[in-house]
Parts: C-alpha cells; sequence; structure tokens
C-alpha cells in the first residue's frame, strides 16, 4: 500500500538531502546546500532587514576568498567582534569553509581587553563592528594582524566590509572547501579568560541542531543572547543554521515586552534563553504577557546559569511544558538534559547523564562520594577531540585528573541519579570550616515578592573567616530598608538551616553579569576583600 502522506519519491529526496548536509557539515557548507534547495527563504531577520539563504552563502563565500587573498591558510586565526546581525553569520560561515579558526569576541570588554583577546588568539585577520569603538582602538595594539575589515560602516586604517570583501569577491560556492573551526574565550573564574582549543570542529550544534526536531518550512529561531557566547552561537546560530531555519537577531539591552513582540511577529517556535530572561519576563504586569500570541512556541532551552525552581515553574505555567534544560560548558561536559516534565519530578535537577560512566562527583581527595553529597563535578575527556585551554598547558593539566576534566561546579547525584548543582568551587563560603553553596540561598531569597535577584557572597568575619552576605536588587514598587532586610532574613531563616541566612542583606540597582546572563559572582565579592592578603 502507498502511503500518501509520506511517498517513496519525498522519502527519498529528504534521505538525499540529509546525506548532502551530512557530508556538508563536515566542511562547513550546510549554508550552501541549503541556499541550493530554497534559495529565496529567509536565512536571518535583524534590525537591518531580512537576508535570504542566497545572500548569506553567497556573501560566505566571499568572506572565504578574502581571508584566502589575504594568505590564510587553514588553521590561522579569525577574530569577529559583531553584534547580532547577518555579518555575524557570514563570517562564521566564511570560515567555517575555508579552514581557518574563529574567535567570536565578546563586544561588552574594553579596549585593553578586546586587544587581550585578538592576541592571544594571535589573530591574522580582525571583522569589527564600527558601533564598538574599543575594537576599533584594540586593532593597533594588535601586531599580527594583516587585514582589518569594519563592519557596519567606516573606519580609519580599515578595510570596507561592504566594499572590499563583500564588493570585491565572487559569491558562488567555493569548489575546495576546507573544514575550519571555533575557539570561544571563557569567561575565567581566575586570571585572564582561555581560548577552548579544539583540533577540530565541535559537530555538537549540527547533531541537536538535528536532534530538535526542527521543520524548516515552519519554525523560526528567536536569538535573544548574544552570538559570540558559546550557547547562543551553538543553539541560536549554528544549529538551526545547519536545519534550513531562519533565525530572529535581537539586538541591544533586554527588553521583555519587546521579546514577546517579536515572538508573536516572527511566529518564533523555538528560543533559548537564561534565568534572569526568565524572571524579568515573569515581572511583566498579567495584563502585558496577556496581550500577546506567544502560541506559535515550541521549544525554549535553557541552561548556562542556575534557575531557582519558583522561576522555573512559573514559565511551565505560563508557557507550558516546553522548556527543557541543558547542562554543558564550553569545555565540554554535556550529556545532561531534562524535560519539563521531568522536571517538575525533580525540581531543580539538570537531568541524568546519558552515559553514567562519564561522570564523577569526587571529593578533595579525589574520591567518589555517597549520593546527596555534594564534590566536584568531573567529565570525561573526549578521546578523539579534547579540548585544551589555548596557550596555557598548566591551565589544562589543573583542570585534568585521570582522564577527566572539571569545570570548577560542584553538585551532588541523588538516588535516583539526577544531577543538582550547587555552585562553583571559586564560590563557595566556608564559614566555621563549613561549606556553604551560594545558589542554594538564591534560589529561596528570590521567592521573596520583594527580591528581583540574588547574589550571595562570602564576606570577612574575624570569627569564622566568612559570613553569608546578600546582595539583591527588588522588584518595582520596593525601596530598600533595614525593615525590609530583615524581613527577608526572616523569610530565609523560615526556608534555611541557620548557617545558611544571610547575616546582612544589601540593596543594590544591578548586579554585573556576564552577556551569557550569569551573575558575575567574583566582581560582586572582590570589594569587599580589597586590601587583604587572603580572600577567604
Amino acid at each position: 500500500m502507498t502511503d500518501t502522506m509520506n511517498p517513496p519519491a519525498a522519502a527519498d529526496e529528504r534521505a538525499a538531502l540529509e546525506q548532502r548536509l551530512i557530508e556538508a557539515s563536515a566542511v562547513g557548507m550546510t549554508t550552501a546546500v541549503w541556499a541550493s534547495v530554497k534559495p529565496d527563504a529567509i536565512a536571518v531577520y535583524d534590525s537591518h532587514g531580512a537576508h535570504t539563504l542566497a545572500k548569506i552563502n553567497a556573501n560566505a563565500n566571499k568572506v572565504a576568498r578574502f581571508l584566502r587573498a589575504n594568505g590564510l591558510l587553514p588553521g590561522d586565526p579569525v577574530a569577529l567582534l559583531c553584534s547580532n546581525r547577518a555579518e555575524f553569520v557570514e563570517v562564521l560561515q566564511g570560515c567555517l569553509r575555508c579552514g581557518v579558526r574563529l574567535t567570536p569576541v565578546n563586544w561588552h570588554l574594553t579596549a585593553d581587553e578586546i586587544a587581550y583577546v585578538v592576541n592571544d588568539c594571535r589573530a591574522k585577520v580582525l571583522f569589527a563592528e564600527t558601533r564598538y569603538e574599543g575594537g576599533l582602538k584594540a586593532s593597533a595594539g594588535a601586531p599580527r594582524l594583516v587585514a582589518k575589515a569594519a563592519i557596519g560602516g567606516d573606519a580609519e586604517g580599515f578595510l570596507s566590509y561592504a566594499d572590499d570583501v563583500l564588493g570585491a569577491y565572487d559569491g558562488s560556492d567555493i569548489d575546495d572547501p576546507v573544514p575550519g573551526n571555533t575557539m570561544l574565550y571563557t569567561s575565567g573564574t581566575t586570571g585572564r579568560p582561555k581560548g577552548v582549543y579544539r583540533k577540530r570542529l565541535n559537530q555538537i550544534p549540527f547533531v541537536l541542531g538535528g536532534a530538535r526536531g526542527y521543520d524548516h518550512e515552519r519554525d523560526v529561531q528567536l536569538c535573544v543572547g548574544p552570538a559570540y557566547h558559546a550557547a547562543p552561537l551553538g543553539i541560536d546560530v549554528r544549529g538551526p543554521m545547519s536545519q534550513g531555519v531562519p533565525i530572529v537577531f535581537m539586538d541591544g539591552r533586554w527588553d521583555s515586552e519587546a521579546v514577546l513582540r517579536t515572538i508573536e511577529q516572527y511566529r518564533v517556535t523555538h528560543g533559548h534563553m537564561v534565568a534572569i530572561m526568565f524572571q524579568r519576563l515573569l515581572s511583566l504586569p498579567p495584563e502585558v504577557r496577556a496581550k500577546y500570541d506567544l502560541s506559535s512556541l515550541r521549544a525554549i532551552i535553557h541552561g548556562a546559569a542556575p534557575t531557582p525552581p519558583d522561576v522555573k515553574r512559573g514559565m511551565i505555567e505560563w508557557l507550558g511544558p516546553i522548556l527543557s534544560e541543558y547542562y554543558a560548558g564550553s569545555e565540554g561536559g554535556g550529556g545532561f538534559h531534562i524535560s519539563s516534565e521531568e522536571w517538575l519530578r525533580k525540581p531543580g535537577s539538570v537531568g541524568r547523564p546519558e552515559n553514567p560512566e562519564n561522570t564523577r562527583v569526587l571529593d578533595e581527595e579525589g574520591n567518589p562520594v555517597a549520593p546527596g553529597e555534594p564534590g566536584m563535578l568531573y567529565f570525561k575527556a573526549a578521546a578523539n577531540n579534547p579540548f585544551e585551554y589555548f596557550n596555557d598547558p598548566e591551565k589544562t593539566a589543573a583542570s585534568h585528573r585521570d582522564g577527566y576534566f572539571t569545570l570548577g561546579d560542584v553538585g551532588y547525584f541523588d538516588e535516583d541519579g539526577y544531577l543538582f548543582l550547587t555552585g562553583r568551587t571559586a564560590e563557595c563560603i566556608i564559614s566555621g570550616g563549613v561549606n556553604i553553596y551560594p545558589q542554594e540561598i538564591d534560589n529561596e531569597l528570590i521567592k521573596h515578592p520583594a527580591v528581583e535577584d540574588s547574589c550571595t557572597i562570602g564576606v570577612p568575619n574575624g570569627e569564622w573567616g566568612e559570613e553569608v552576605k546578600s546582595v539583591v536588587t527588588l522588584n518595582p514598587g520596593f525601596q530598600g530598608s533595614p525593615e525590609l532586610a530583615k524581613d527577608i532574613q526572616t523569610f530565609a531563616r523560615d526556608r534555611l538551616a541557620g548557617f545558611k541566612v544571610p547575616r546582612s542583606i544589601e540593596f543594590v540597582d544591578e548586579l554585573p553579569r556576564s552577556p551569557a546572563g550569569k551573575i558575575q559572582r567574583k566582581k560582586v565579592r572582590e570589594p569587599y576583600w580589597a586590601g587583604r592578603a587572603r580572600s577567604i
């Protein structure tokens, strides 16, 4: 009997397309495949307009030829400082098909910090958006550069991306693609950030893109985080691009209502967010949330920072069981994923490992700990494509132990094998010899009606070594006062063991965050330890 819904010819065409994509993914040419299938389909929506697959693909070929014309060979490094716009995708795709190693640079950094990354990755070519003066200044301190191209306008000492790259080279598909690579920089818990280097391109985004069940004819991916960061780059850019799914880029400061408006306007089906985004969306008045049709949403994935259980539960109640959570780092350590339904049975967990042998929880002596007991998390190093910290063998060695590596995270497995994160070793508060994990405290304080967000830290205490302090931002309509601080402490005392209750509460207008949405606990902590020989 013939399957009228899936005739053999259509099935054969899908199988042939899938095989082409698998082969193309190895040399960075999946966009070329999609451009041949549906050239006029939109690949990227950004603040400058809509950009077709044919245009993105042609411009990627021009970038590849520009790099080769400037003498770059496979393995040579390139740096990209660019906001969420089509040119980011073009440069990325061009690099991935001509064998070079691309480092997307955090445009929030100062000129000195940008110069450090550009020099540390040993970039020979820099693409820099003119809106970021720090990137233009940084190029003066990067002696290895052989070419600089300005995106979005003209800049002294820079070639024009529009004229000298896109206007000067052929856009037809290159006939000798060479697989390129990316090297992203970690935010760093101590010292300068370091590049996470692998010899070959990480293919996980392509695999995950297929696993997410995209329908290239109707699905739309929203990118609200900075594309240079590991999670948006993999989940919001490389994944959907590999599957022929358009990306809607949002740029600029977070605007909760604008996010809802964008979802409705573009009929967004997929998104990636972090905890603070959830918190701010939930803070919108009910009547504002009700204004927008979000029925197109099918999947919201989140990670990067712990999400307070009440916040996640609130998002599931609002949007339905479409949230899924992952746990991984730029270095790897993935394999953890949990659906909404599963999380509701195990609130606070980031899931179970696909292979329990790939994860260990160890004490300070390197011994396995019992279920329910926190310890340092270690992940099995990839045998076929391991990472290293670029040009830093000491840091690489320090993160590894017996074929496993750590991201510095602390957590425990429960009796059913579900992982719960409790903090990072750099954040652990040691008071009177007792380890206190600040995330556990933050998860409770966020439930107080006045608290928008919380960052708990250890501050000096002459008797106990450290004492617990929470620095919080408040929801609209609340003012910081000694009375409110006491009320929050009383609230915490009802929910936490006495030694975990903050000894003091400080109110601030804003907490420092990385572009990925993680609270920079180290920055909050530093002023309290300034001028001291020890910081614990």
